[in-house]
């Protein structure tokens, strides 16, 4: 098997036949339960793109989608497991909720730009906690990461209850209009649509992803660290100090997206029951982008366009929405499983070598 065949199916063309692949396994699975896989697909495609309000809330889906999805492939890249994106997306929503209500008297070009910089580095300095233990202690970081999810849910839990909740209410009071980071302008032309800066913070944190690690001495050493410590530290690198900081940059990350679902989307935060649900999806999220910032770009896009569209699937064809993490959890599959597709593809690859030496 050649370099150029591993390269043009590893990069391109693998993400692609799984998420074909995903979409027939769902569409299987919708004529065993009696259900029509066509006009299913095609209700989808009108929930996503039917009118300008759908589509602008399908942006929205997106958003904290790519930065919780870049935030677990940052840590990968480092050789951790950051499974506690759902605890610093908690943590930095939390910390934005509160610097957008207690912080008073500056202009929106401050507070703002504060209550986002305050979420996304509470996020961080949550995951560096697991950095720390990993680093100094040698804990397993799959374990702290799990425990800090559900110490943040509490924490944030009491916080809200504790400094911003009105009394008689379930929910926090509202961040100030200065902290909101709405784009008025977008919202009035998708028809209310909650658009926001975050949308386009997520394009720039790919972006910075894709730099800092290819192409910064910091990213070289965070890379060389993953792959292998001992020879990173033989090579003089710190590593323990390389997996405290891979760990706080992962948690930015996380803490961003919860930061920018407050001050974007809610503008208040809710006693949570459980966890949102946002770091966890970020996992399947960098699966599919294959943990490459712009395959994340993707990856996030198509996971939310099938969630906020499975709600046109319900509508549409009958469908239970559930069925949408099966297609979700298929395309996954196929993806970790790149030798099956692989093995679908080296015939036609083989083909049309054939061709271009005739």
């Amino acid at each position: 098997m050649s370099k150029l065949y591993k390269i043009f199916t590893g990069s391109i063309v693998v993400p692609l036949v799984a998420i074909i692949f995903g979409l027939i396994v769902g569409a299987i699975i919708m004529l065993v339960g009696g259900y029509d896989p066509l006009l299913a697909y095609q209700s989808l495609f009108e929930q996503v793109f039917g009118n300008l309000y759908d589509f602008g809330e399908t942006l929205r889906e997106i958003t904290p989608l790519i930065l919780t999805g870049l935030a677990v492939a940052f840590a990968f890249r480092a050789g951790l497991f950051n499974i506690g994106g759902e605890g610093q997306f908690i943590v930095g929503m939390t910390a934005a909720t509160f610097v957008g209500i207690k912080v008073t008297g500056l202009p929106s070009i401050i507070h703002a730009p504060l209550a986002l910089i305050a979420g996304a580095l509470c996020g961080g300095l949550w995951a560096a906690i697991a950095g720390y233990l990993k680093a100094k202690r040698g804990v397993n970081e799959v374990i702290t990461t799990i425990m800090l999810n559900w110490t943040a849910l509490y924490l944030g839990n009491y916080i809200v209850n504790s400094f911003l909740l009105p009394e008689g209410m379930d929910h926090s009071e509202e961040i100030q209009p200065t902290a909101s980071i709405s784009i008025q302008s977008l919202v009035n032309f998708f028809n209310d649509a909650r658009m926001h800066w975050g949308m386009l913070l997520a394009v720039l944190a790919s972006v910075f992803f894709y730099y800092f690690l290819w192409k910064s001495k910091q990213g070289y050493e965070l890379r060389a660290v993953g792959f292998n410590p001992n020879a990173a530290e033989y090579a003089g690198m710190n590593v323990g100090r390389n997996v405290v900081k891979a760990m706080f940059i992962s948690g930015v990350f996380a803490g961003l997206a919860g930061a920018v679902q407050v001050l974007g989307v809610f503008h208040y935060q809710s006693i949570m029951s459980g966890s949102p649900g946002i770091g966890f999806d970020g996992i399947a999220v960098a699966l599919i982008g294959m943990n490459h910032p712009f395959g994340i770009l993707l990856g996030g896009s198509l996971f939310g366009i099938l969630t906020y569209g499975s709600a046109g699937m319900s509508f549409g064809a009958g469908v239970p929405p559930e069925l949408i993490r099966i297609v979700i959890g298929s395309i996954i599959f196929f993806i970790a499983a790149q030798g099956i597709v692989r093995w679908v593809l080296k015939p036609l690859y083989s083909k049309r070598k054939k061709e271009k030496v005739l």
